[in-house]
C-alpha cells in the first residue's frame, strides 16, 4: 500500500499513523533504533503490505496491468488504490480529506525527532506538497509515477503509466472495493493480537 492507505488503516493511534507512513524508510530488524511505539507502526505497515500482496483482489488489480508495465503492477497498485481511497474518501474516511491530510502532517511532523535521517526531507516535502490529498485527482498520480521514474535508477515506463488506471478505472476499483473490508478485519485482529502479546507481558 501507499503512504495515504497505510495512514488511514492505522486508525487513530499517531504511533500507528506515523510508522505506517514512514515505514518503508525502515529496514531490518525491529525495533531497531525506534522508540516501541513506532515500531509498532512500522510492524504494522510490513504486516498490511504482506497480506495485501497474498491478496486476490490486489492479485486481480496486479493482472489489469499490461505486459509493457508488468513489473512495476505492484508499485502501479499501491499508487492507483490511493488514488481510488482519496478520490472516494467520503466513502471511507471521516470528515473531508483535506483536515484528515493535514493531521497525518501534524503527527509526523511531532515525531520528527525519532525518524530515521533519510526519511525527513521526503516528509517534509510531503507536507509541503501535500502529496496524500493530492492522489485525489488522476493529475496528482501522474506527479507521483513520474517522481517516481525520475527517481529510478534503470529507464523504466513509471512516467505515464497513469493510463494504466484510465485503461480500466472501474476494474480496479472493484478490486479495491474487494480488499478493504477484509484488510480492516486484518488490521483489527493484528491489533488485538499485538495487545494480548504484550499485555500479557511483565507490568
Amino acid at each position: 500500500m501507499n503512504f495515504l492507505a497505510h495512514a488511514w488503516l492505522a486508525g487513530e493511534s499517531p504511533a500507528l499513523v506515523v510508522g505506517g507512513v514512514f515505514g518503508d524508510w525502515v529496514k531490518g530488524t525491529l525495533p531497531g533504533a525506534l522508540p516501541a511505539d513506532l515500531a509498532r507502526g512500522v510492524a504494522l505497515h510490513r504486516a498490511i503490505d504482506a497480506f495485501a500482496e497474498t491478496h486476490p483482489a490486489f492479485r486481480a488489480s496486479r493482472a489489469r496491468v499490461s505486459a509493457a508495465r508488468r513489473r512495476y503492477a505492484g508499485v502501479l497498485v499501491d499508487i492507483f488504490w490511493d488514488h481510488l481511497l482519496a478520490r472516494d474518501w467520503a466513502e471511507h474516511g471521516e470528515g473531508a480529506l483535506a483536515p484528515y491530510c493535514a493531521g497525518v502532517y501534524r503527527q509526523l511532523a511531532a515525531r520528527r525527532a525519532d525518524l530515521p535521517a533519510p526519511a525527513h526531507l521526503a516528509l517534509e516535502r510531503m507536507a509541503r506538497e501535500d502529496w496524500l490529498g493530492s492522489y485525489a485527482g488522476l493529475e496528482g498520480i501522474a506527479d507521483v509515477l513520474a517522481r517516481m521514474g525520475r527517481r529510478a535508477r534503470q529507464p523504466n515506463p513509471l512516467a505515464g503509466a497513469e493510463v494504466e488506471f484510465v485503461a480500466d478505472p472501474a476494474g480496479f476499483a472493484q478490486d479495491f472495493a474487494d480488499w478493504v473490508p477484509d484488510a480492516r478485519r486484518f488490521v483489527a485482529e493484528w491489533r488485538d493480537g499485538r495487545e494480548r502479546v504484550e499485555g500479557a507481558g511483565p507490568a
